[in-house]
């Protein structure tokens, strides 16, 4: 479901990908750009408690991220630059979304287990991309669990989105409960799916 919103939004979006490739802007531009809109979205509305219209920019924002994906396909210049570029940003990004929330719960939204929570799923989020990167670097796979990048991004912005606007902070809360644990269960995921490929590989002494 996740490939066919990506793909319907990417359709949707290279007209405009497209007209920014004849006036000479780069993938890589688009992709800087993207991410210091994400940025100023979080950082500078989410710890002011100004949640929805937060989510309303980092939404214009985050689309970025297919259209620099297509247009690096469409001008021939995809490269491992673009590459490693993308997906280190796209951590900035999150990085920056979490980051937005737990200054708001640790200030005004007076909520120190939140904020704590909050912190967590910023952490586990940054170690499970790092799992994963770190076993390519092995040779191995490092991928599933049940909470991947995009799962988490969305329903963080969505909920924080209708907790604002409908004066319903238990839905952002309980959100990023379940974000906290599923996020762990990931990394525990991860390891064990790691470690079944290092032992299979190198098989412990005895």
């Amino acid at each position: 479901m996740l490939e066919r919103f990506r793909q319907f939004w990417t359709g949707l979006l290279s007209p405009f990908a497209n007209l920014l490739l004849r006036l000479g802007v780069s993938a890589d531009a688009v992709t800087l750009v993207g991410t210091a809109g994400v940025c100023a979205g979080s950082l500078g509305f989410f710890p002011r408690g100004q949640l929805w219209l937060g989510v309303v920019i980092v939404g214009l924002f985050v689309f970025s991220d297919m259209v620099d994906g297509y247009m690096a396909r469409a001008s021939g210049s995809s490269s491992r630059w673009g590459a490693w570029l993308d997906s280190t940003l796209d951590r900035v990004g999150d990085a920056a979304v979490f980051g937005g929330l737990v200054l708001w719960y640790a200030g005004g939204g007076d909520d120190l287990v939140l904020a704590s929570v909050t912190l967590w799923c910023l952490v586990t989020g940054s170690v499970i991309s790092y799992a994963r990167a770190r076993a390519e670097s092995l040779g191995m796979q490092g991928k599933g669990g049940i909470a991947e990048r995009a799962d988490r991004l969305v329903a963080v912005l969505v909920m924080a989105f209708f907790a604002d606007v409908l004066d319903q902070e238990w839905l952002l809360g309980l959100t990023l409960w379940v974000l906290a644990v599923a996020s762990t269960v990931t990394v525990v995921q991860r390891a064990f799916i790691v470690r079944r490929q290092a032992f299979a590989l190198d098989p412990p002494a005895r």
